[in-house]
């Protein structure tokens, strides 16, 4: 007859529905979270298309088949964040090389850029900042994208990452002034 429409409930709810078989709940979930986990896998696995369309895909399918696994009282946005993260830190361990070999991200906005290089075009900044930031760590590379791509909280971060909101400012600390000095260092050599 009429389907429900599930646009004005909180992600919460939605799941709630899910596990009671709501097939129009995973719908709505799935439109709004799909870009966003693809768009956090495809930096955090090395731009690698069909790795972060495999990831999307595995994890709205743990959605699918234990909805049961999410606990309603708790914020979703964390918790599937979390789980993101942990299937990305298990392809980590199986690759143990973590392919460095990529190029800049593209994900960097413009509204981040805290620095002022007078001689450098606007576009090779970024470049060279993303540049940097593929050098760092997977722990400070996730801690950054989170914060200042997906604009979480340091609260949820330390949920999503299982450390203390402590150690999740000192590694965006250390995570900044590497990038600091080798956009520094990248601008020397041009």
């Amino acid at each position: 007859m009429f389907k429900k429409n599930y646009k004005n409930y909180s992600d919460e709810e939605l799941m709630q529905f899910i596990k009671n078989g709501k097939e129009a709940a995973f719908e709505e979930l799935y439109t709004r979270y799909a870009d966003k986990l693809y768009g956090y896998f495809y930096k955090m696995l090395w731009q690698n298309v069909e790795k972060s369309n495999d990831f999307t895909q595995e994890l709205f399918l743990k959605i699918i088949e234990k909805p049961h696994l999410f606990d309603t009282s708790k914020r979703f946005s964390t918790w599937v964040f979390t789980v993101a993260n942990n299937l990305c830190k298990n392809e980590y361990r199986k690759n143990d090389n973590k392919q460095k070999a990529y190029n800049g991200f593209t994900y960097l906005r413009e509204d981040l850029v805290e620095y002022n290089i007078q001689n450098m075009d606007n576009e090779l900044f970024i470049n060279k900042i993303n540049q940097a930031i593929e050098t760092l760590d997977s722990s400070h590379k996730t801690c950054f994208i989170l914060r200042y791509k997906e604009e979480l909280s340091i609260k949820e971060i330390s949920k999503i990452v299982n450390c203390p909101e402590g150690t999740v400012k000192s590694r965006l600390y250390h995570a900044t002034k590497k990038i600091q000095a080798l956009v520094g260092k990248l601008a020397a050599r041009n």
